[in-house]
């Protein structure tokens, strides 16, 4: 009997092998055209689940977190989301670049250029949060924006929040850039009257040109500050996060001390920044935006990052610092990892309305 070539035949002897991809690939290559935008393809897609456990090494602070869209339509350059496209390839990448690369892979160029709207999201919400504790920190928007601009007419965002505004005692955490929140306002404020609610407005810088190329589609800086100011004056908990802290760039005291400036004028509960971490993914994008715009710092991002993906221990600790010294300056409170509960908690602040808001809630969400 002539022997059968498994390398040419697999599927002959192994029948229940997948014929095609699995996983969160399937649910890609499954999914279907939905809307166009500028250079962007959008496309909706069956997700399984909504709330992702939390699984880092990296000791993060929340228990849970909520993407309702996968891809963002910023194109932030330092990004560190890019990596989770290359779950949705049939096909792992096996291609690895030298750390420095110039080399972009494909899937990490597709992040910003092929967005996944995620169905019945709320639907998922609701059957998924009837089996976990409340008192688990549960983070919206973490890999993605929930109010990148094809929220505006997908609304899944807002579907989240009305889920939510139904349920008490929940921690909720929502991390954005985008000004589109202000359009929550009121399921926000609902949220917060019988759950835990921060809010979390990225800015990175006080100068417009600036944020124009390195975060291309979010909206100009003083717009955010503006969504910070109506946010407080609602009487939601809202802090500013100037992160990353980008080097030679705005890991100063002066680019941070503007921030936090803007931030207490708008009425900030807290201000919070972290240093730059470039993974592979990342890297060709951000070290080609520096060698564009900031070619004085190309051979000292070479030298950072050579060797390791994270900012070292001296680095850490005089960032750390630096943010302490300009959020007391401008009476801007701290954000911790771990939560307080409220009861240990007896500072209060005012906000720009005079709204008084718990210094609790400032401390949940690092």
């Amino acid at each position: 009997m002539a022997k059968q070539s498994l390398a040419a035949n697999p599927k002959t002897l192994f029948p229940i092998l997948p014929s095609g991809p699995v996983g969160m690939a399937r649910l890609a290559a499954e999914a279907e055209h939905a809307d166009d935008g500028h250079l962007i393809e959008f496309k909706s897609m069956e997700a399984r689940s909504i709330l992702n456990k939390t699984v880092s090494k990296r000791g993060m602070w929340m228990n849970y977190s909520i993407n309702p869209y996968r891809g963002c339509e910023f194109g932030c350059k330092y990004c560190y989301a890019r990596y989770t496209h290359e779950f949705l390839l049939p096909v792992k990448a096996s291609v690895v670049e030298p750390r420095l690369s110039e080399v972009q892979q494909p899937y990490a160029l597709a992040f910003e250029r092929e967005i996944y709207m995620k169905d019945n999201a709320a639907w998922l919400l609701e059957q998924e949060l009837k089996k976990i504790d409340p008192k688990q920190e549960i983070a919206l928007g973490t890999a993605t924006d929930p109010y990148q601009p094809i929220e505006r007419r997908m609304g899944i965002t807002r579907s989240l929040l009305e889920v939510f505004a139904q349920k008490s005692e929940y921690r909720l955490g929502i991390v954005t850039k985008s000004t589109l929140i202000e359009r929550d306002i009121d399921l926000l404020t609902s949220i917060a009257q019988k759950n835990r609610l921060v809010v979390h407005l990225t800015i990175t810088s006080t100068d417009s040109a600036l944020s124009r190329i390195l975060e291309p589609r979010a909206p100009r800086p003083d717009l955010r500050f503006a969504t910070v100011r109506k946010l407080r004056e609602a009487g939601i908990t809202t802090g500013v996060l100037c992160s990353p802290l980008l080097p030679g760039i705005t890991d100063n005291e002066q680019a941070l001390d503007a921030v936090a400036k803007r931030a207490a004028e708008a009425g900030a509960n807290f201000l919070s920044a972290q240093p730059l971490f470039l993974k592979s993914c990342s890297r060709p994008t951000y070290l080609s935006f520096v060698r564009e715009h900031f070619p004085h710092l190309a051979g000292e991002y070479a030298r950072r990052f050579a060797k390791m993906d994270f900012a070292d221990a001296p680095y850490r600790r005089h960032l750390a610092l630096m943010v302490k010294r300009v959020s007391h300056k401008h009476g801007l409170g701290e954000r911790f990892a771990q939560a307080l509960p409220p009861q240990d908690v007896v500072e209060l602040r005012k906000g720009p309305s005079g709204v008084r808001t718990s210094g609790a809630q400032r401390l949940l969400f690092a």
